[in-house]
């Protein structure tokens, strides 16, 4: 069976978390701030604190810029649960902006009217978490204008996005977002096994996030109320142990190493699958001029004019050894979020998008063989069909 997603693991990766295996520290060591660097570096940003996963980088980034009970918080619909729960979890409300539906983000004409609609009202977002869907980038110039205007924060929800560009600079500049969040889980670009990130230009920020992932505790005598004696440290706020490993930062940094091969293989198999299914009844991808995507996913939707419906293209596929997936039931029909008010209905756009979609096989050790297996089961899928 052909999975839609899977890691990569080499030989300098086993060696390179080998070695911590044999060193002095396991935890709280080195490695952790060295695979911080070049993040950092990479995305050429101030700041980079490396976390246990990118739901607890989401959490502690919604803390780290005040989100807290009473507050309101916008993201998308077409994401995984965490876009919408780290808000919950700071005791915030959710809300949700419908996707573009050629880029399948967040829409920012749907956005800027639902500010307008707000301001109205008196109860504009402290925060919109932005989500980069798939690898592309969002509207992220756009987002930034109406964050100006109307006074929200921006999160950006990178998980699939590392690697990636928008308008020539590497997604997590910092240029458009106070925050950005990247995904290390074994079936993104690169992995620590488990594992995320928060990357930020504003020390103050960074600071807050370092305490909020251990236990809200600090060591800086400048922070501290009591005698500073060697040993000392204080919690000065609630905060969690979210912290990342030495053993995993080090597979994170000997992954980071491939990080653009990965990439640009990952667009090697995208245009192939534009050019081999371009005659068949689907919506492949759209790439917007000032993205640059990663490809975590490729994304094809099922025209309903082909005859066939969405399981009856995965259960085909699947017996054809092909294993597809589905991104994203939207987070407003899970039932946790029906029992806070959302319907079907509510944002047209992301329910039509995820009726329809499959997502392909896509990974870095996709070899040809392999994506012509996919390619070839599509094709009889669909029974050689044009593209209507």
């Amino acid at each position: 069976m052909i999975p839609y997603a899977r890691q990569s693991i080499d030989e300098d990766d086993i060696a390179a978390v080998a070695a911590v295996l044999r060193s002095d520290f396991l935890t709280q060591g080195p490695s952790v701030a060295h695979f911080e660097e070049l993040v950092a570096r990479y995305c050429g940003v101030e700041h980079a604190v490396a976390v246990n996963s990118a739901t607890s980088a989401l959490h502690i980034s919604c803390l780290a810029l005040g989100v807290g009970p009473g507050d309101l918080v916008w993201t998308s619909p077409n994401s995984f649960v965490a876009s919408a729960n780290c808000a919950r979890c700071c005791g915030a409300d959710v809300d949700f902006v419908d996707i573009d539906p050629g880029t399948y983000n967040m829409s920012v004409g749907e956005l800027h009217r639902k500010l307008e609609g707000a301001r109205a009202t008196g109860r504009l977002p402290k925060a919109v978490v932005v989500v980069d869907f798939a690898g592309q980038p969002a509207d992220l110039a756009g987002v930034a204008l109406l964050a100006q205007e109307f006074g929200f924060r921006v999160i950006e929800d990178a998980s699939h996005a590392i690697g990636a560009a928008y308008r020539g600079r590497p997604v997590g500049c910092g240029a458009y977002a106070d925050i950005t969040v990247f995904s290390f889980h074994p079936v993104k670009i690169i992995t620590t096994a488990e594992g995320g990130m928060a990357v930020c230009n504003d020390a103050s920020l960074a600071q807050r996030l370092q305490r909020l992932r251990t236990n809200g505790i600090t060591r800086d005598p400048a922070l501290m109320e009591t005698a500073h004696e060697p040993w000392e440290y204080e919690q000065i706020e609630l905060g969690f142990n979210y912290r990342l490993t030495d053993v995993q930062a080090a597979l994170g940094a000997a992954q980071f190493s491939r990080l653009d091969e990965f990439v640009e293989r990952r667009r090697e198999i995208a245009a192939r699958y534009d050019r081999e299914l371009s005659d068949l009844p689907l919506v492949l991808p759209f790439q917007h001029e000032d993205a640059r995507s990663s490809y975590h996913l490729y994304p094809v939707r099922v025209r309903p004019e082909s005859g066939l419906t969405r399981r009856g293209v995965y259960d085909a596929l699947r017996a054809r050894g092909v294993a597809p997936n589905v991104h994203y039931i939207p987070i407003h029909t899970q039932p946790y979020y029906r029992r806070l008010g959302f319907r079907d209905g509510d944002f047209p756009h992301a329910e039509t998008y995820y009726r329809e979609t499959l997502s392909l096989p896509m990974y870095a050790g996709l070899d040809a063989e392999r994506q012509g297996h996919v390619i070839a089961a599509l094709h009889a899928v669909f029974g050689g069909s044009n593209k209507p």
